[in-house]
């Protein structure tokens, strides 16, 4: 059974106007969630559907995209509400009609992005852990970003990977990797940059005057070259968008080999996450990594 009523009983107490579920359209799109437009007089509500296990996932969610909200530098879908009943846990946000890129959508993008990379924090890592796609994403504070990748990230997805069975040369490249992550960071290392943490061409779009957007966001404060190297994994951001960026926030000649060691994070989990088609991916990413410092 569905928690409209609920939900419904939510949304009023949050916004101090009575809100009586008429009209329930499903929206597409999302593949961990179930998504939903809630609609009544006039009044229109984003919500995320998930087992009631899924609460702290949510409030995660939440949290990450009032971070970002903070920030004051890209738009966000602002949260309503997030809560649970018997059946089912849900999040409430603020309902964006989305539209194509406005005129200069993408210079807007990257120049955003480089703002809010600009919002820093003393440490690196969150305030809470939150998630990666399902998988459990570490942020426990550091004050020392090689430590907070090896072991938060990097080191993590590998244990993952030895518990599904992925074993022999995934792991001894990866140990290796480990050992050696300090040599691809000879210069200065990173400040702490305020990122979106899931940043590829579905987790960003435009409003209805064709301003950029960012939602689904796994907040932590990283290396923003992080951030834009999944920018590259998967494409669908235009080049105008990187030289915005740039513009903004020049990167270090170092990002053409460290955005193959943070994009390995991802490749990685998307092994844990949907099976061996990743395994010659990931192995193959590693050799590239070893054969820059040899």
């Amino acid at each position: 059974m569905l928690p409209w009523s609920d939900i419904a009983a939510q949304i009023s107490a949050s916004n101090g106007i009575p809100f009586v579920a008429k009209k329930i359209s499903a929206v597409g799109g999302g593949c961990i969630n179930e998504s939903y437009c809630i609609e009544s007089n006039g009044q229109r509500f984003f919500v995320k559907l998930n087992s009631v296990g899924n609460l702290l996932m949510f409030e995660a969610e939440a949290a990450s995209l009032q971070e970002i909200y903070s920030s004051r530098t890209l738009r966000v879908p602002v949260p309503v509400c997030w809560g649970k009943n018997e059946t089912s846990a849900w999040l409430v946000l603020e309902y964006l009609e989305m539209s194509s890129a406005g005129r200069g959508g993408a210079e807007s993008l990257g120049q955003g992005l480089a703002a809010m990379h600009r919002y820093s924090s003393g440490k690196f890592g969150w305030v809470r852990d939150n998630t990666i796609g399902a998988t459990p994403q570490v942020n426990k504070f550091s004050s020392d970003w090689i430590q907070f990748w090896r072991e938060r990230r990097l080191g993590y997805q590998l244990q993952l990977a030895r518990a599904n069975g992925h074993t022999g040369k995934l792991q001894t490249r990866g140990e290796w990797l480990m050992v050696e992550l300090a040599v691809f960071f000879p210069g200065t290392l990173p400040v702490p940059s305020l990122l979106h943490g899931d940043l590829w061409s579905g987790n960003y779009a435009f409003d209805s005057v064709g301003q950029p957007l960012l939602f689904d966001p796994a907040v932590y404060y990283g290396d923003r070259e992080t951030d834009l190297a999944m920018t590259e994994l998967f494409g669908g951001f235009p080049a105008t968008f990187y030289a915005a960026y740039r513009e903004v926030y020049p990167l270090d000649p170092g990002y053409t080999t460290r955005k193959i060691l943070y994009n390995l994070y991802h490749i990685l989990n998307h092994l844990n996450l949907f099976g061996g088609g990743y395994l010659n991916q990931a192995e193959q990413m590693m050799s590239r990594l070893h054969a820059e410092i040899r």
